[in-house]
């Protein structure tokens, strides 16, 4: 299909304004689109799929575009060599002086070391630590889109149900491996639109994701805190689990976060989730439950380097120095989350990284200085969702095995 005027023009435009990686690509778009209400659906949709895909493959990129790389010769050669065109269908768009050019991209075979091959920075790929094959194999998972999973609200409908909606709809749909709460749609669609989502009983959430806020074995009654909530998927599903009994406290430091929560609050039906602003974790609203509360769930802030395929930016914002600052801040929330359990709860510390700096490591130093608290095995935490994922003391999700995020969680109780 050939590439329309609005296409290649808004590729090139949003690529000038991703590539100083200054701003998130998401919000590069979605501003650029604000900007461009006219713009329809299909348009958008190409845009924003060729803007990410030559985010996950910028090295291969750079490789075959040669010298002078400039976001119109990017877009040429994403149009070519990731997005399936031919130079027939972006002709009338190239200057004379970019139909050579144009030509040269679509045959160059560029001579790649292992690292450009995965698309991985080198700090990051030192980070991990991976033997080469494994360090491959994650980075081709991670430069392919993430599919489409969604979390049933238990407090609505069930698995089978949706399923069932789903396949009397003709839309393609599978249940999730590891978590019961999961559908993993084979298409993206708009969902927004549709009755299952705004009627509350599906929400979008990464089977991984699920399985962080299932590792906290959140049980009816009790006083439950998600203390990083974000827009606040893990609250909703901890507060199901909980079948709208006790009370879930939703805290967050950015208020535009948990504005976030309040529609899918009111399409979920629950009504036990108490959102909470704090100005930090220090916050006196956070030492008044001090000694409390049954569980704590702390999806700490993080690199996000296990959400390259949905943030392929990330990889070029963060650095070793950018993961330091954030070490600091994962430490100070995880002692300050700690001290809210009761004798006997449960704490789940989680990020959405593969860094053992930001997951190890930080539960390591945190037992060493906290004795009152023991690590809890994964396997053990998980229960009968542990089986296939063969976890030992941590859980950890790989985008390449087990097609999640890529996510670490690790389950801390306090000695009675």
């Amino acid at each position: 299909m050939a590439v329309t005027s609005a296409q290649f023009h808004g590729i090139v435009d949003v690529l000038a304004r991703v590539l100083s990686f200054n701003h998130p690509a998401d919000a590069v778009l979605s501003h650029f689109f604000r900007e461009r209400p006219k713009l329809g659906g299909r348009d958008r949709h190409v845009i924003a799929e060729t803007v990410y895909a030559a985010l996950r493959r910028f090295e291969f990129l750079t490789a075959v575009v040669g010298e002078a790389p400039n976001p119109r010769r990017y877009a040429i050669a994403a149009l070519l060599r990731l997005m399936g065109h031919n130079l027939r269908e972006i002709a009338e768009h190239l200057k004379d002086s970019e139909k050579e050019l144009a030509g040269a991209i679509k045959a160059r075979q560029p001579e790649l070391s292992p690292v450009q091959q995965a698309e991985l920075p080198e700090w990051l790929v030192e980070g991990m630590g991976l033997a080469e094959d494994e360090m491959l194999a994650l980075g081709r998972a991670l430069q392919h889109a993430a599919p489409l999973d969604l979390r049933i609200n238990s407090l609505k409908t069930k698995r089978e149900a949706v399923l069932e909606r789903f396949a009397a709809e003709g839309i393609a749909a599978e249940a999730t491996p590891h978590s019961p709460l999961g559908v993993r749609l084979a298409e993206k669609m708009p969902l927004q639109k549709h009755a299952l989502f705004t009627e509350g009983l599906v929400e979008v959430q990464d089977e991984g994701s699920q399985l962080l806020g299932l590792m906290l074995g959140a049980r009816r009654g009790e006083m439950v805190v998600d203390f990083c909530a974000g827009a606040g998927g893990k609250t909703l599903l901890l507060a199901a689990a909980m079948a709208n009994s006790g009370r879930v406290y939703a805290f967050d430091v950015a208020e535009k976060r948990l504005n976030n929560l309040a529609p899918r609050l009111k399409r979920s039906g629950l009504s036990n989730i108490q959102p909470v602003l704090i100005t930090s974790e220090t916050d006196a609203r956070v030492k008044r439950l001090a000694g409390k509360i049954d569980r704590v769930l702390v999806d700490a802030p993080c690199s996000g380097m296990g959400t390259l395929r949905r943030n392929p930016d990330l990889k070029f914002r963060q650095s070793p120095e950018s993961v330091a600052e954030l070490n600091a801040k994962q430490t100070a929330i995880l002692s300050a989350a700690a001290s809210l359990l009761k004798p006997g709860g449960r704490l789940v510390y989680a990020t959405c990284s593969l860094l053992p700096s930001e997951n190890q490591a930080v539960v390591q130093a945190f037992l060493a200085a906290h004795p009152q608290f023991e690590l809890l095995p994964a396997g053990e935490a998980l229960g009968r969702l542990n089986e296939g994922l063969d976890m030992g003391d941590y859980l950890q999700l790989w985008p390449h095995r087990h097609n999640t995020d890529g996510f670490f969680a690790a389950a801390l109780v306090r000695k009675p």
